[in-house]
């Protein structure tokens, strides 16, 4: 399947600079239950054990991670707790109210981090994956830059120990729901178990719950930005896709990278979910380009 488009018939307050909270807007994508993350949007203004945490149930089997034929993180024993978890207001500075920071509910997703100059941010869905994560993980290591990871709860419950390196090495960890359901097309009680048994799995794995999510397929809703705030989450799009998950080729998802390269850039890549041998190869290219070519790589700060 399309793994973060939508099929063809388809943290706290924002923790970057405070200036991109207070001027990034994004480009109109919210309709009155659906916002589409587009392929390339018009130019954006200025250690837990896993039986026991669970996750939710699939409303119709689980979903492929990256193409109609592959097999996606299986959803497991449905958590009855999970709707109630996290959803509460988030505090910055203990119980005075008058300091609380809730996070707003948007109406669409951050496309870009246009605040953050001349940089750029890599994204990685669908892990963590022992074949294909550890790869990733070397070769940003190799260039000492961060990337965010919108993984789900079923492959963080599987892979604990890969999901405490990501961590380990500073990249930032994100709620990708639990089993990779098209998130329009539940209920609202669905979309809590979906987030929340990933958030919970997350932070009894890492200490600390995701601060970001991403929806699968790029396909959000009304009750996915309420939930995702209730649980304290900031909702990330991107802007160049690079439709790795069709397995084009690894200079053709290279192209896409560095033809798409701008101040800003969200890069969505994928690390599970299928044959992700062509992702891995194309980083280990694009992303020295991108370093030559003066770009940071940076993820948002927590």
């Amino acid at each position: 399947m399309e793994k973060d488009q939508m099929p063809r018939s388809r943290r706290s307050v924002l923790r970057i600079a405070a200036a991109c909270v207070g001027a990034a807007t994004v480009a109109p994508l919210f309709s009155t239950e659906w916002t589409r993350t587009p392929n390339r949007p018009e130019a954006p203004v200025a250690a837990a054990d896993p039986k026991a945490a669970g996750g939710p149930a699939s409303a119709g089997g689980p979903q492929g991670a990256a193409g109609p034929q592959a097999a996606g993180p299986q959803a497991s024993a449905r958590v009855t707790n999970a709707s109630a978890y996290r959803l509460q207001p988030m505090t910055a500075f203990g119980s005075n109210p008058l300091t609380r920071a809730v996070t707003p509910v948007r109406k669409e997703p951050f496309l870009n981090m246009p605040a953050l100059g001349r940089s750029m941010v890599l994204t990685f869905d669908d892990g963590p994956d022992p074949r294909y994560t550890p790869d990733v993980l070397k070769i940003l290591r190799k260039h000492d830059v961060r990337a965010m990871f919108f993984v789900c709860g079923g492959m963080a419950a599987d892979h604990q120990d890969l999901l405490r390196e990501i961590a380990d090495d500073g990249h930032v960890v994100g709620n990708h729901t639990w089993s990779h359901p098209l998130v329009p097309k539940l209920s609202k009680s669905r979309i809590r178990d979906e987030l929340g048994s990933t958030s919970e799995i997350v932070e009894k794995i890492l200490g600390s719950p995701p601060l970001w999510y991403r929806a699968p397929y790029g396909a959000w809703n009304k009750r996915s930005f309420e939930i995702g705030a209730e649980l304290g989450m900031e909702p990330l799009a991107w802007t160049i896709d690079t439709l790795d998950w069709r397995e084009p080729g690894t200079g053709e998802i290279v192209s896409r990278v560095l033809d798409g390269a701008e101040p800003g850039a969200v890069v969505l890549s994928h690390d599970a979910g299928g044959d992700r041998s062509q992702s891995v190869a194309a980083l280990r290219r694009y992303l020295p380009a991108l370093l030559r070519s003066g770009y940071r790589i940076t993820v948002p700060l927590r």
